[in-house]
């Protein structure tokens, strides 16, 4: 999601530590970063920051970290935060490459990727979220029945990443291909799944294991 570039926001974002880290200082000790030591999920590009403030304001008793690597949309997910008190959600401006870096093994218990860059061209798989050397990484933070949550209105990135969870050997516990249909309780509809459903577009959803 790409926003104008504003040129305080490295400033803004350093200056509110208690909520965001833009220096990797908790990488390997996230726990610290956070009230209480609770079960911890991880949304691997935030949006604007609805879906992981909601679910944060739905499970108090689960620690949230949101990472990002857009200074300028991590600001509005700040705002959020702060706006709802939100004890449980920390911030991370964090290159999704290097989660492997600043999590340790078996420290998350879910990974979430919403409506993540598709990167259509076949030169630029190796960009996309859900390619094999993405899976390495989320197969080493998760612990073992930890599960990977995964949401797009692109078709060729669904297809394609069922056939890469596949190849990898993960275990499909819902494949959803049309999310609205009949919504389940638990789905939280973040700003882009309610911009591409009202344009008609299908949701598609998997939730899969290591």
């Amino acid at each position: 999601m790409r926003m104008r570039n504003k040129p305080w926001a490295m400033d803004f974002l350093s200056s509110n530590e208690d909520i965001v880290d833009v220096e990797s200082r908790y990488a390997g000790k996230i726990d610290e970063f956070f009230v209480k030591k609770q079960p911890l999920h991880i949304e691997v590009g935030t949006g604007m920051g609805t879906f992981i403030t909601e679910l944060a304001s739905r499970n108090p008793d689960i620690n949230y970290a949101g990472i990002e690597l857009d200074k300028n949309v991590m600001i509005r997910v700040l705002e959020k935060v702060r706006e709802l008190e939100l004890e449980n959600v920390r911030l991370l401006l964090l290159d999704a490459n290097k989660i492997d870096e600043y999590f340790n093994e078996d420290e998350v218990d879910r990974v979430y990727l919403n409506f993540s860059d598709p990167w259509p061209k076949n030169r630029h798989e190796k960009r996309r979220l859900t390619f094999s050397s993405f899976l390495d990484q989320y197969k080493l933070i998760l612990e073992k029945d930890g599960e990977l949550h995964f949401k797009t209105d692109n078709r060729g990135l669904f297809e394609y990443s069922l056939v890469s969870l596949n190849q990898f050997g993960m275990d499909f516990h819902e494949v959803i291909l049309n999310l609205h249909e009949d919504e389940p309780e638990d789905n939280i509809r973040t700003e882009y799944e309610e911009k591409f459903s009202a344009k008609g577009n299908l949701i598609y959803r998997i939730k899969a294991s290591f």
